[in-house]
């Protein structure tokens, strides 16, 4: 029986479709796409704008081509699966309603050999739109197509042409200069999302995937890799770059996933951060790939929260196969997909303390940047140590900046070795007292033993930068040399007294009340804000 049998209406459909989400650089990503599942090796894109304003856009590869009936089915709404799963076509409907969103009017010629006919089928929406059937246009190929193809393509291969391009500009314009520079500028958009979406397979240098050649108007795309590995860190353990996802019928698929957080902006120039990081706050999260193509670029995913400043440093590295396309629940345009709030939640577990530390470290860099703007003077309490010798504080005997130890002898006996931080070659100005970015342990400050050579090492003391009491007591001081003099005797002094009454028994004791201070500094100093740059500026007045 066929009384349930209920066609779609052609005209309104195929429209419809029209919308279903691209715009002009997702809807060539499709294409592409369509063209590596065919094992092309070049794939050529020309925009052409014609002296009556018509944009004509060509697609050709030298893939494997198709034979008549083969265009046929590439053609169909909704087209047989491709016998290769892994193939980067999913749903029978991205050449179709990529190119529907761009055009009226768009044509597959193609040969799976060079002694074949090229074969051909065009959709036009408008003829359709007349007569409410699903009827394709069996045209012949002209001369101009023909010689495209063998530009384009080369003995075998695919040509996609879109006509009619009522949508590859987001505004109409009278034809002339204006509209020649709006077709450029899509152009240059176009190259920058390829160069992403495609890097693995345009980066001849990356093994993952086979290298594809893409060209605009003859140009190659060149890849751009979000991540930057040549400067970036990649911070998640080996042991947690593996992802069990558990498919609805109980069998596991494992993804793969690596955190980078990239240098801050303060240690690039302005032109390697435009051409190789392009830092902002959208571009921080999850980096999305099925079989090697990009889907997803950018975005917390719920994972966390809205993207924000402290974390623009960190990229999320995501790689999964077609086994889960089901599980993550990838859209049509092969541009989204979706966490299972379990995954979600096991996400943000596992990527909650690299999440803390690409926080930290653009506090970090950020505050550097604001020390080098306002230098903090410890040259006076240098001056005031180096001139009372009669301090009370340990003897240095030897110290080994190999292993980071030195032989003192204090209240506690003679030849007492300990672990310190020992530096040679120090300038005199901060031999005794110097604020340094090097202590990652939260501490305050801590005991140092420092020399001017490599010889006569002398005991000091180090203060942490990144701590808030450096940051919110400190900077306010800084016009003031008086206080800030005094509170570098002061840790100066803390740094004395444990140096000239420790041992190795002691030493972890000592350690103990550095951090528990530092500790408590921190929380009460929670809620004081950061200095305001008009903090930050001497009085003038006398």
């Amino acid at each position: 029986m066929n009384d349930l049998i209920n066609d779609p209406n052609a005209s309104r459909l195929i429209y419809g479709l029209r919308d279903t989400g691209y715009n002009v650089k997702t809807a060539a990503a499709d294409i592409i796409d369509n063209s590596i599942a065919a094992g092309a090796e070049n794939v050529n894109i020309d925009i052409q704008l014609l002296h009556d304003g018509r944009k004509v856009v060509y697609f050709g590869d030298d893939g494997h081509g198709m034979n008549q009936e083969e265009v046929r089915n590439a053609m169909r709404y909704g087209a047989d699966r491709r016998p290769d799963a892994k193939s980067l076509g999913k749903f029978g409907l991205g050449l179709k309603t990529a190119s529907s969103s761009v055009c009226k009017r768009y044509s597959v010629i193609s040969r799976k050999s060079e002694d074949q006919a090229l074969a051909k089928l065009t959709w036009d929406l408008e003829h359709v739109e007349q007569r409410n059937v699903w009827e394709m246009l069996a045209e012949p190929v002209t001369a101009d197509q023909s010689e495209m193809f063998d530009e384009q393509c080369g003995p075998t291969g695919t040509l996609v042409i879109w006509e009619n391009c009522d949508r590859l500009l987001s505004k109409e314009y009278t034809p002339g200069t204006k509209e020649q520079a709006a077709v450029k500028r899509m152009s240059e958009a176009l190259n920058k999302h390829l160069s992403l979406v495609f890097h693995r397979f345009l980066d001849e240098n990356d093994t993952r995937e086979r290298n594809v050649v893409i060209r605009i108007n003859g140009t190659p795309v060149k890849p751009w890799n979000p991540f930057y590995p040549e400067r970036s860190e990649q911070v998640l353990a080996p042991n947690k770059q593996k992802v069990v996802v558990e498919l609805f019928d109980g069998s596991e698929e494992v993804a793969e996933m690596k955190a980078w957080i990239l240098p801050h902006r303060r240690d690039m120039t302005k032109e390697e951060e435009a051409e190789f990081a392009r830092i902002s706050n959208r571009a921080q999260g999850f980096y999305v790939y099925r079989e090697g193509r990009l889907i997803q670029d950018g975005g917390w995913m719920d994972v966390f929260g809205a993207p924000e400043p402290h974390t623009s440093l960190l990229r999320i590295e995501f790689d999964f196969g077609h086994e889960l396309d089901e599980a993550f629940r990838i859209d049509v345009k092969k541009s989204r997909i979706l966490f299972h709030p379990d995954l979600e939640d096991g996400l943000r577990k596992l990527l909650q303390p690299v999440y803390r530390e690409a926080g930290a470290r653009y506090r970090r860099e950020s505050r550097d940047d604001a020390n080098q703007k306002r230098t903090v003077d410890h040259s006076s309490a240098n001056k005031n140590i180096a001139g009372t010798p009669n301090t009370t504080k340990p003897q240095v005997t030897g110290a080994d900046v190999r292993t980071q130890t030195a032989e003192i002898s204090n209240n506690r006996g003679a030849k007492i070795r300990i672990k310190a931080p020992v530096q040679n070659y120090v300038s005199p100005d901060s031999i005794h007292v110097e604020a340094v970015t090097t202590i990652t342990n939260g501490h305050l400050w801590e005991p140092a033993y420092r020399s001017v050579g490599s010889a006569d090492h002398v005991p000091g003391v180090q203060l942490n930068k990144h701590h808030d009491f450096y940051q919110k007591i400190y900077q306010r001081a800084a016009a003031n040399g008086y206080a800030v003099e005094g509170m570098d005797l002061l840790l100066y002094a803390f740094a004395m007294a444990e140096q000239n009454n420790t041992d190795p028994e002691l030493e972890p004791v000592f350690e103990d009340i550095r951090e528990e201070i530092s500790a408590n500094l921190r929380k009460l100093l929670r809620h004081m804000p950061d200095p305001e740059p008009a903090e930050l500026t001497e009085d003038d007045e006398e």
